[in-house]
Parts: C-alpha cells; structure tokens; sequence
C-alpha cells in the first residue's frame, strides 16, 4: 500500500503563508496614508534610495529577483507615478528613477517598515525558531548546492516511472511546489533584508511573476 502524501507542497504552503502576510500588511496601508500601494513595490523604491537611478537589470540583481519579476514591478510603479522610466545607454536598456511623488512617500514608508519589523518579531517570538534566521540558514544551503541539483538526485533515485504506474506520479506534485518555492524564499530573504516583516511582505512578492494585468485585478 502507498504511503499516504499530503495534499499540498511546500511551494503551496509558502505562497500561502506569503499571502497571508502581505495581505494583512496592506490592510494596514490606508491608516499610513498608502493609497493604491502593495508591499511589491517598498524593496523597488528602497533600492532607488539606495542605489539612484537604476536599469531594470540592476534593480533585479540589487533585489536578488528575476528581471521579469522587477520589470513587472517597475512597470506597476510607473502606471502610478512613483518611478518614471526613461531610455539607458543601450536603446533596449530602460532605466527608472524616483519621482516627486516617489520621494514624497519615503517618509511613510519608513513608518511601515517599523510596523512591519514590530508586527514580524512577535510572530518571531511565538515560534520555536525565528523566520528570519530560518530563511538565511534556506538561502545558505541553496547557495551551497542549488535546489536543481537536489532535484536531479531524487529523480535518478526514484528512477523511470513507467505508465502503469503513472498514478503513483502525483507524489512529484510536492516536488513541483517545492521547486516554486525557491523563488519566493530566495526573494523574502533578498530584498528587504532578513528579520523584517517588510522583507517578507514586499519582498517576496517581488519574486513572484505575474501575468500581465493581474495586478490591476488583485487592487
């Protein structure tokens, strides 16, 4: 008889708990004063501080995302004023840059960095080890000897998996989510800097891709 798996992945139980943070972080937003704002886009503006105007390559890097992820990110930000975009040395390079209204926010959005790092370090107390350490000690080990390669051990140790035992597949499921996961995790930890709820809310959005629209649908 096959040992029972669980219905969900890993990759599912951290987009979920990924959701659960950035939306409860957003519902604080209008009593700060952020109208039409998402966590995504706190670690974009945080490296233009950081860094002044930046190609979308660069914000990537500096974020520790995809350029997709960034482009998209960058691209919601320009809709709403906050960057402007204008072309780099290279006609293909777009570069952004802080607007007025961009900078006008910095000072909220170091008021929600400190709700986020208060409301982050009592959940931290609560659990037998702190998130923040757990996500570092993640990324360490994945440093050490990516995901990929994990996977591509666990596969030669399963080995081929004929048709008639197709049914016997759906265990791959909890591989898959996994896999998932690694973007999300490796963004948390990237962007906003370990043992904030800021990182963890805006941050590992940022890792996740979009499609295009979904933001204008998700508000």
């Amino acid at each position: 008889m096959s040992t029972q798996r669980p219905l969900t992945g890993i990759g599912t139980r951290l987009r979920h708990l990924l959701d659960l943070l950035e939306a409860d972080l957003a519902s604080a937003y209008p009593r700060l004063g952020l109208d039409d704002y998402r966590p995504r886009y706190s670690p974009v503006i945080r490296a233009l501080v950081a860094h002044g105007p930046s190609t979308i390559g660069e914000l990537a890097e500096a974020m520790r995302v995809t350029h997709s992820a960034a482009s998209q990110t960058v691209a919601q930000l320009d809709r709403r004023g906050l960057v402007e975009l204008s072309v780099g040395r290279d006609a293909r390079q777009r570069v952004a840059c802080l607007t007025e209204r961009g900078r006008e926010l910095l000072p909220v959005l170091d008021a929600e960095w400190e709700v986020a790092e208060a409301a982050m370090a009592d959940l931290d107390a609560e659990l037998s080890v702190p998130l923040s350490r757990l996500l570092t000690e993640l990324e360490q080990a994945l440093e050490r000897r990516p995901y990929r390669e994990r996977v591509a051990e666990a596969v030669r140790a399963v080995g081929p998996v004929g048709a008639g035992e197709s049914v016997g597949a759906v265990g791959a499921v909890g591989a898959v989510g996994a896999v998932g996961a690694v973007g999300a995790v490796g963004a948390d930890g990237a962007v906003g800097g370990v043992g904030s709820a800021g990182a963890v809310g805006g941050v590992g959005s940022v890792g996740v891709e979009e499609s295009p629209g979904a933001d204008e649908h998700s508000g």
